[in-house]
């Protein structure tokens, strides 16, 4: 069964009606459902930002917190320079989906990158960042 793990950046003081209005709109392009969505992945400095406790709250997603340093050796994410004055990696949205996708969203050890693939490339609003990836479930 495939399921997914969407990535969030955000701005500091994000609200939560932008970020899941980003996440509902980037899902629904996609032509992929919020029940199959088993996480969020955000960076370490951006786990507190209430648009994102309130995504996942909300949702009933689980949060996944990645250092920076983690972030950015995830192979396969876009790198950007504000991104990375801001919270020390060059990605967020991408590198953070990717590395949930690859630990199967918390659900079981880490599989091998390329089971790990970005669906959904970073998708910006005023004030958040989304992308999507998506792994395989054992069933």
């Amino acid at each position: 069964m495939t399921r997914y793990v969407v990535g969030v950046g955000a701005r500091r003081g994000v609200g939560f009606g932008e970020v899941d209005g980003l996440v509902e709109r980037v899902l629904g392009e996609a032509g992929i459902c919020a029940d199959e969505v088993v996480a969020v992945g955000t960076v370490e400095a951006k786990a507190g930002e209430r648009g994102i406790v309130r995504l996942v709250e909300e949702r009933g997603w689980r949060l996944l917190i990645f250092g920076a340093a983690t972030l950015a050796g995830t192979p396969g994410a876009a790198s950007g320079g504000a991104a990375s004055r801001a919270v020390g990696t060059g990605s967020v949205a991408e590198a953070a989906a990717l590395a949930g996708a690859a630990r199967r969203g918390a659900h079981g050890p880490p599989t091998a990158a390329a089971e790990a693939v970005l669906v959904v490339a970073k998708t910006r609003s005023a004030g958040a960042t989304v992308a999507v990836a998506r792994f395989k479930e054992e069933t």
